[in-house]
Parts: structure tokens; C-alpha cells; sequence
């Protein structure tokens, strides 16, 4: 919608139309504003298929979190030969009897693709122990050991960006509540969805352990902000583009991440220490 029509419309309706109509220009406005980077992702695309590199993105964060519609955004207009996106179900009793990482590694891309994981072996970092699907013996298994399975990855030349979108506690619930009377997206509400708010805490726990244990220099953790949807979709696109030096760069666009949206995981573990020994809580 262009700003003129825009205008011609919104001086014809009423109150609700007029916000009606100035949210779904504010969209369309932002949805515009993502092309240009959108377009970089494809020469990225193009960098990674002629010199045959690999990529492995993983992105994670609580349900509701902007997962899914940020993957959306980052693959909307690549080439479909040269990227997947993998979201793994619940294993089967042949997967769970073999090596943890197994069936991540089956997903593996090859030369001059890129993989994108809708959550990740970090199921078993925070969802698993919570909710019983792991053993304690299980769970310290893998914090000890996946620092080293990331580091072998990296050595092995393969591009890999760890993304986690972290939602506040409030709009999780605006988000599940929007869900409950929503029908295009009822389908994303599922039982374990409903404990979230009520484990809230325990799930923050869980996260700073999680990055405390798995930011490391070879495999950093970039935490999002994605309260802002708009914001954490554009900040989560710069941030993969930042990592691979491809030709043919647009100069002219701004690569800069928001200080105030996006922040390294040493930079997320500081902070939630800070509040800890100020409130005596995590909050983030």
C-alpha cells in the first residue's frame, strides 16, 4: 500500500478502521523494510553454493517466542535448492537408544547449503529436564560434552550461528492468550505450552545455565530481544549476515545490530547476574 492510498483510505473509515488500516500499513511498511536484507541473504546464498561452505543456524527461545515467523522472514526469498529448515519431532524408540546428536547430524547440510534448526539439541538444555523427558545423568551429559561437539563443527569449516529469541514473561502470556481465541493460530497452542508461564522461572534457570556452560568462543550465543517482532526479525537477519564475509555486499545498508535488541551471550550472562545479586532473581 502505498503512503497515498494509504491516506485516501483512512480519511473515508471510522475509528476502528483507521487503526485497522494504520496497523496493516505499519506492516506492510516493515515487511518492505526487511527486502533489502532479505536480498543480501540471497547473495550470501550464492557465496555459500560457489564455494561449497556449509551452514548450520540454530534457533531457539521460549514457545512464543518469534521463532517460527522470524525463520519465515530469513527464508522468504532464497533459493529453496540451497536451504532447510529442520524442526524434529518427538524421537522414536530407535532414535532414543542411539547417540543424542545422531539424528541432528543426519540433518547436516552439504556443500553450499544452509540448515536452519527450529530448536535444536538444546531441547535438551532447558524442555527436557524440565518436563522429565531426560535424566539428570542425561542432562549433565550433554552440558559437559556439546561445547566439544561445536567446537568440531567449527573446525570442520562449518559456518555456525546460534540465535536465541528471548520473550518477557508478559507477552509470552499476550501471545498465548492471542493463540486461545485466534483460529489461524490455535494450531500452536499445545499442552505443554500452557505449564510455560507457570515454570517461567525455572526455564530462566535453565537458560543462564544454558548459556553460562555453552558460549564459548567458537560457538557464542546472539540473544534477541523479539518482544518487537519487526525488530527481532531485522536484528536476527543482520546477524547472520554479519557472519560470513560474501561478495558483491550492498554498502549502502546499515548492518549494525540494535545494542538495545540484540546482545552476545557473554553480554546476556552478565546481565542476568547483575539482576540476580540485585533483586535475588533472574528476570530476563
Amino acid at each position: 500500500m502505498e503512503y497515498e492510498e494509504f491516506l485516501s483510505e483512512y480519511d473515508k473509515g471510522d475509528d476502528d478502521f483507521k487503526k485497522m488500516l494504520f496497523k496493516r500499513y505499519v506492516k506492510h511498511s516493515q515487511e518492505s523494510s526487511l527486502r533489502p536484507y532479505q536480498a543480501e541473504l540471497i547473495k550470501l546464498q550464492d557465496h555459500l553454493e560457489k564455494h561449497q561452505k556449509k551452514m548450520i543456524i540454530l534457533v531457539e527461545g521460549r514457545d512464543a517466542a518469534g521463532k517460527g515467523g522470524s525463520i519465515r522472514r530469513i527464508t522468504r526469498y532464497m533459493n529453496e535448492k540451497h536451504y532447510r529448515v529442520v524442526a524434529l519431532g518427538k524421537p522414536s524408540d530407535v532414535q532414543v537408544s542411539q547417540w543424542y546428536f545422531q539424528r541432528y547430524v543426519e540433518q547436516f547440510p552439504r556443500g553450499g547449503e544452509i540448515v536452519l534448526f527450529d530448536r535444536s539439541w538444546y531441547n535438551r538444555a532447558m524442555v527436557e529436564p524440565i518436563f522429565g523427558f531426560c535424566t539428570q545423568e542425561q542432562y549433565d551429559t550433554f552440558m559437559r560434552t556439546v561445547a566439544q561437539f561445536e567446537a568440531d563443527l567449527v573446525e570442520h569449516d562449518i559456518i555456525f550461528h546460534k540465535i536465541y529469541f528471548s520473550v518477557s514473561k508478559d507477552v509470552q502470556a499476550k501471545r498465548f492468550k492471542e493463540r486461545e481465541t485466534n483460529q489461524l493460530k490455535m494450531w500452536k497452542l499445545s499442552e505443554i505450552d500452557v505449564q510455560m508461564q507457570e515454570k517461567w522461572d525455572e526455564f530462566t534457570e535453565m537458560k543462564y545455565q544454558m548459556l553460562k556452560q555453552t558460549h564459548t568462543h567458537n560457538s557464542p550465543w546472539a540473544v534477541i530481544r523479539s518482544n518487537d517482532k519487526y525488530q527481532a526479525r531485522l536484528n536476527a537477519i543482520k546477524s547472520i549476515l554479519n557472519r560470513v564475509n560474501y561478495e558483491d555486499r550492498n554498502m549502502s545498508l546499515d548492518y549494525t545490530v540494535n545494542p538495545n535488541i540484540y546482545y552476545s551471550g557473554a553480554h546476556e550472562i552478565e546481565l542476568m547476574e547483575n539482576q540476580l545479586r540485585e533483586t535475588g532473581k533472574f528476570i530476563v
